[in-house]
Parts: C-alpha cells; sequence; structure tokens
C-alpha cells in the first residue's frame, strides 16, 4: 500500500459492498454480517483487507474460500488497482495468504492435506450451495404452510405467486447461485438439479431441508458466540 495516500472515501464503501456479497459457504451468511472482516483500509487505489475467523481450527478449505473468494470481490471493484487479503490468527494463514496470493489454488497450497482425489473446492463450493439453496426454499414452504397452504398447494405455486419477503429474495438469489430457474414462473419447489418436485417423498425432502436449514442457522449462532468469545467487544 502506499505511504501516506489518503483513503478514498468513495472507494471504501464500494469495497466493503463487495465484502459483504462473500458469504461462509458453511454458515451462508456475509462475511460481514459475521464480523469476520477485522480490517479494512484503503489508500489511494490500493485495498488491505484483512479477515478473522471464530477459532484457530477452523476448516482451512473453507477459511480458504472466503480469503479467496473476497480477494476476487475486492479486485472486481472498478477503481481498485491492488488488493492483498489475508488471514490473520489461523493455524493455516501463511499457506492460505501465499496461495491467494499466487493464485496457486486449494491443492497447491496445502499439498499434505488436499490429496489428489479430494474434492476439488468448486465441488466443495457447489455442494454447500444447494444446501443454502435448499434451506431458504423449505424456509419459503414452511412460511406458507404455516399460513394455511397444503402441500398440494405448494406443488403448484410459483414463485409469482408468493408474497415478496426477505426470504423469498434470499430464494432467489440462492437459484441464482446454481445457475437454478428463479424468474415469475419457477416452480417454488425445486430439486437440486432444478427439476420441479413432484407429491411422492415431498413431506420426507421438506423435513430433511429443515433439519439442514435449522443446522446452518445453529451453526451461525455458535460461531457468533466463538467469535465473541474469541475477540470479545472487537467482535461486536
Amino acid at each position: 500500500m502506499t505511504a501516506g495516500a489518503p483513503e478514498r472515501t468513495d472507494l471504501a464503501p464500494a469495497v466493503r459492498r463487495a465484502l459483504g456479497t462473500v458469504r461462509d459457504p458453511e454458515l451462508d451468511e456475509s462475511i460481514t454480517d459475521l464480523k469476520f472482516v477485522q480490517e479494512c483500509a484503503v489508500a489511494g487505489d490500493e485495498v488491505s483487507v484483512v479477515l478473522r475467523l471464530p477459532t484457530y481450527f477452523c476448516a482451512p478449505n473453507f477459511a480458504y474460500l472466503m480469503v479467496a473468494d473476497a480477494a476476487d470481490a475486492v479486485r472486481a471493484v472498478p477503481g481498485v488497482r491492488a488488493a492483498r487479503v489475508t488471514l490473520a490468527d489461523h493455524f493455516a494463514s501463511d499457506e492460505i495468504n501465499a496461495g491467494v496470493a499466487a493464485g496457486d489454488g486449494f491443492s497447491a497450497s496445502f499439498p499434505g492435506l488436499a490429496e489428489e482425489d479430494a474434492v476439488d473446492l468448486a465441488d466443495l463450493r457447489a455442494t454447500f450451495q444447494r444446501k443454502a439453496h435448499a434451506a431458504a426454499q423449505e424456509l419459503v414452504a414452511d412460511g406458507l404452510l404455516r399460513a394455511g397452504r397444503t402441500l398440494d398447494d405448494l406443488l403448484a405455486t410459483t414463485l409469482a405467486q408468493v408474497p415478496e419477503t426477505p426470504a423469498l429474495e434470499r430464494l432467489r438469489r440462492r437459484r441464482a447461485d446454481l445457475g437454478l430457474p428463479a424468474g415469475p414462473s419457477a416452480p417454488l419447489l425445486l430439486d437440486a438439479d432444478g427439476t420441479p418436485m413432484r407429491a411422492e417423498g415431498l413431506p420426507l425432502k421438506l423435513r430433511l431441508a429443515r433439519t439442514t436449514r435449522v443446522s446452518i442457522e445453529g451453526n451461525g449462532i455458535f460461531c457468533r458466540g466463538l467469535l465473541a468469545t474469541r475477540y470479545g467487544a472487537a467482535a461486536s
């Protein structure tokens, strides 16, 4: 970062918004909402970001994804010439920071941990995106069931027939991540491959999706508690 360069007030908000688009893949929440951004400094057209996580031993693959995604998001902001995104206070900080800076990828950064037959990070990301979609879809469906709709009603419901809520907007975004239909005529209930759900097996599918949603929400609460314990007032 250029010494003595003044902070660009027009660039800083855009950088922070970009960081807000980066999600913890397991918790399906923004790293800014989770308070994982420890530092964000803008000097001229150069940006420095430091991330932190709830524990010293958070999974390195998830950590790598967040640091790499944050670096990509910041570098894509118009006006940013250079960006350095690093992870602090983690057992694999050195490997992650060096790998992201060099663009080496996770496998090259962790030759001892990432076996040749290990799941690729893109596949890992897609797995958690599918879980996030299932959870978001179940949340919308649960709201409609509580309002008096039946399972048969849900099977015939399109997104255009669902009341506009934050939950519905979240569902649209999760479908966009996976390239699934998200327009007004799209069915409310879709399987992971984009096929409309059928009545057969539907109650079980919704129960499993609810379990996924509760697990994601519970993990988010747990991680917030761990972060607050680790960093105290600095995590608030």
